[in-house]
């Protein structure tokens, strides 16, 4: 096999065995809850009718439905008078969604086209269903895993120091929590160094937290940043191009479009998101004042100078447009750890490069990375219970120097906003892996930056110790395991 075939079958083994993993640990969870349950095995004895199209009788139909809404109520009951354990919870809660949703799929094939089971089954159905609703009430009133709610309205669910192993290990970064932390805290150390530099330039000498309060009140008038972005997006794609950093396709660069954050959404992502198009997060008619004014400031030129190549060219946008189109098979490997990794890289290049030229446009690019930074220190500590959500909050404002707003969406958006456990900490660390990698085959004049980013590119999403196996030409074993440590030792 050559080492890309290798480098699939390693991954594809890992994806297997993880996929058997969590099947067993689901079920065994199911186990515990499903004498508790009796009623999702009839459910779903009704659904694999309704597939195969069987004849129900209603009246029959009609008799089960009601003895589900018994099963139903009891099951309530007893969960009010013995909560569950927060796995069981999460599992309840994923079990009582689907049964829900089932037994609407399984009544509406039949409503209306067979005459007697719509008027015997109707009535019977809407009550259980909304005996379903009830213990689905219930199940998400339950206290969850991560405690009492801290005023923020956030609550966390820790994941446990043995499963943050085990998703360290399946995303191949060979460091523990605390390993990661020490890396972040020498990444905040350069950014105060440099955060000061800035400083002294912007006239505030060593006090560097004025910096970022100045570069703030840089912003357009509402109505003008949509024209901003594209003029900033423009800038980028010129600069990696005239240094010949990455090849740009002229559809690429053509395709990408622009689209507006809903207050509803900014309370989630206070800033850009990205892909193939951008989401711009600015002020709406339904806030109220004052956080109109913390969107204005969050979105400020020197921040968005920073971030809006992230988003687009030659970040996301050039990322997916080159996925859809290479070895597209290993879209099964996606991980965060390449996906935000190569746009954060970026953004440590582009410093790298000269791009940021004033102070004001520094200052903005050391706001993201201290961001980033403060991710990885804040994640990790949930589950250890040393940061609550509303000290999160804090250490973002003060720390880094976030608006109260964007601070309390980012917290949002790292605890319930659906992303995996480790998708914080995958920015810095993929970046990190990436830069020591481009040192490694760049530095040492095996490739030209553009061929370095062209083949990764071309290669597709996989974890990036991977994407190094097949630059070096590593003859990978079929137990290979992760070994490679790209932030030195520790």
């Amino acid at each position: 096999m050559s080492t890309g075939d290798r480098v699939d079958y390693v991954l594809l083994t890992r994806n297997i065995t993880d996929m058997d993993r969590r099947l067993r640990e689901s079920a065994a969870v199911y186990a515990k809850l499903a004498p508790d349950m009796p009623f999702a095995a009839t459910i779903l004895q009704l659904q694999q009718q309704r597939r195969r199209g069987k004849y129900l009788d209603g009246a029959a139909t009609a008799a089960q439905l009601q003895t589900i809404q018994k099963q139903v109520a009891a099951t309530i009951e007893t969960w009010k008078k013995q909560p569950l354990e927060p796995v069981q919870l999460a599992k309840a809660i994923l079990i009582t969604g689907e049964l829900d949703r089932g037994l609407d799929n399984f009544f509406s094939f039949y409503k209306g086209y067979d005459p007697q089971f719509t008027w015997r089954v109707t009535q019977a159905y809407k009550d259980t269903d909304k005996q379903l609703d009830e213990l689905a009430g219930t199940l998400k009133a339950m206290p969850k895993a991560g405690g009492k709610d801290d005023g923020t309205g956030i609550i966390g669910q820790p994941i446990g120091a043995a499963e943050l192993k085990k998703l360290l290990e399946f995303e191949m970064i060979p460091y523990t929590a605390e390993e990661l932390v020490k890396v972040a805290e020498r990444e905040f150390a350069w950014c105060d160094a440099e955060m000061r530099k800035a400083s002294r330039e912007m006239g505030f000498g060593d006090d560097w937290k004025k910096a970022p309060e100045k570069t703030k009140q840089n912003y357009v008038a509402p109505g003008k940043q949509p024209e901003l972005i594209n003029r900033l997006a423009e800038e980028a794609i010129a600069f990696v191009e005239k240094n010949s950093l990455v090849t740009v396709p002229a559809l690429a660069k053509e395709a990408w479009r622009m689209n507006m954050l809903t207050a509803e959404q900014q309370r989630f992502a206070p800033f850009f998101l990205g892909g193939e198009s951008i989401l711009i997060a600015y002020p709406t008619e339904e806030m109220n004042e004052a956080t109109k004014e913390m969107s204005l400031r969050s979105n400020n030129y020197g921040f968005a100078h920073a971030t809006v190549f992230h988003e687009l060219i030659p970040g996301h946008n050039l990322q997916f447009y080159m996925n859809s189109r290479y070895n597209t098979h290993r879209g099964y490997f996606d991980t965060p750890f390449s996906v935000e990794g190569w746009a954060l890289y970026w953004e440590m290049l582009l410093w790298d490069k000269g791009f940021h030229a004033t102070p004001e446009e520094k200052v903005g690019a050391l706001f993201w990375r201290m961001h980033r930074c403060a991710r990885i220190i804040f994640f990790p500590q949930l589950p250890s219970r040393q940061m609550d959500t509303r000290q999160c909050i804090d250490f973002l404002t003060v720390r880094v120097g976030h608006e109260p707003f964007s601070a309390e969406s980012e917290v949002r958006r790292s605890f319930t906003g659906g992303y995996g456990p480790l998708y914080q900490i995958a920015y810095m660390m993929g970046g990190l892996q990436l830069r020591a990698l481009h040192k490694e085959v760049v530095g040492t004049g095996k490739l030209t930056e553009k061929q370095f980013h062209d083949t990764f590119l071309q290669q597709n999403t996989m974890p990036i110790e991977l994407f190094r196996a097949i630059l070096l030409q590593q003859q990978l074993k079929k137990d290979y395991t992760t070994s490679w440590r790209f932030a030195g030792t520790l």
